[in-house]
């Protein structure tokens, strides 16, 4: 396993203290490997996207209402979330759009649902963390 010695510049201004390196060392073979298996940069940034609409707590209060229930109208939605419609129907579209919920339309009312069983994954372990976390 070869190992290089690669000296870092401190940036003090950035760092605490207790994440600076003097000096690191790099395993070339481990960091190729790594490298290798890395998603591509178009998976990363969807991804991203996917953990930044979940970021907005009105959003992930809905598809919260969304795990409970099944489906729901955004008038029953908006309700249990305890926003407006408006605001609702709108966080609604973004989430469909970017394929985290899917809708269903009835005669002039449309139902939402979770998209699939990763959209539910990723709530319920979201909410575990969050649950069993030591802070």
């Amino acid at each position: 396993m070869e190992q290089q010695l690669i000296a870092s510049p401190r940036d003090t201004a950035s760092l605490d203290a207790d994440e600076e390196c003097e000096v690191r060392l790099v395993d070339r073979e481990q960091v190729d490997r790594v490298r290798t298996h890395l998603p591509h940069a178009q998976v990363v940034q969807e991804a991203a996207d996917v953990f930044a609409l979940l970021g907005d707590p009105n959003r992930f209060r809905l598809l919260a209402g969304l795990r409970e229930a099944g489906e729901l109208c955004v008038c029953d939605l908006a309700a249990a979330a305890g926003m407006g419609e408006s605001a609702a129907s709108h966080a609604l579209r973004l989430l469909r759009a970017h394929g985290i919920v899917a809708a269903r339309r009835k005669g002039r009312m449309v139902y939402y649902s979770l998209r699939d069983a990763h959209v539910r994954q990723l709530l319920d372990v979201s909410l575990e963390h969050v649950r069993h976390g030591d802070g």
